[in-house]
């Protein structure tokens, strides 16, 4: 059994999302009682798995990239990728305010500027006294458990994220990689990801042109 206090269900909403290249799709957003970190995350249900493992993508908030359209990161294209294929297959995704890979939008944009530098994007965070990567995933869990999903595919390219889950008692069965968005102002970021942390993309592929 995990140990953790188990999360409740807070309430359900139909939202229809609209993309800004046409996509549409409905959805229902879930917000939880109890989470242990006190955030509000929020699970995006989408489609139907009709018996089938469901697909589940935990995406860290990333205002800079999922609101305006930052081409320093992945994040927008990513999370716009994942909406559409988990609701062609049913599942969820959790939408976590893990802003900068849970160190803040201030200190992100701090470690922009050391970027800028030259730093990577691991460098630049502990260079200012922080984590790689502050994320923990007990939160996900709990969600995951309220919705009642045991078991699951997991969209991500970080293995990190499936080693937390499976620590914290759910199930991953798979884990699938996203597609790869790479623009002239994150390839370093994205080479960062896999040399740093194991990411599963092409390194070959992500080259500084």
């Amino acid at each position: 059994m995990p140990d953790y206090p188990a999360a409740t269900q807070r309430s359900r909403v139909r939202v229809p999302l609209r993309f800004h290249d046409g996509y549409g799709v409905d959805a229902e957003l879930v917000t939880f009682h109890g989470l242990t970190d006190g955030r509000e995350h929020v699970a995006m249900v989408l489609g139907d798995p009709a018996g089938a493992t469901p697909l589940v993508r935990l995406h860290s908030e990333c205002l800079t990239g999922d609101a305006f359209g930052s081409s320093r990161c992945d994040c927008g294209p990513q999370l716009r990728e994942a909406v559409e294929r988990i609701a062609e297959h049913g599942g969820v995704l959790l939408y976590l305010r893990q802003e900068g890979r849970g160190i803040g939008l201030y200190n992100k944009l701090d470690a922009y500027a050391l970027q800028d530098q030259g730093l990577d994007t691991y460098a630049a965070n502990t260079a200012l006294g922080l984590p790689e990567d502050a994320r923990d995933y007990t939160a996900a869990a709990q969600m995951l458990t309220a919705l009642g999903i045991g078991e699951l595919d997991l969209l991500s390219n970080n293995p990190d994220k499936a080693e937390q889950l499976r620590t914290l008692g759910v199930d991953v069965r798979h884990r699938i990689p996203t597609g790869v968005f790479t623009t002239a102002h994150n390839v370093l970021y994205l080479r960062a990801k896999v040399l740093r942390t194991q990411h599963t993309l092409p390194l070959a592929e992500l080259t500084a042109g």
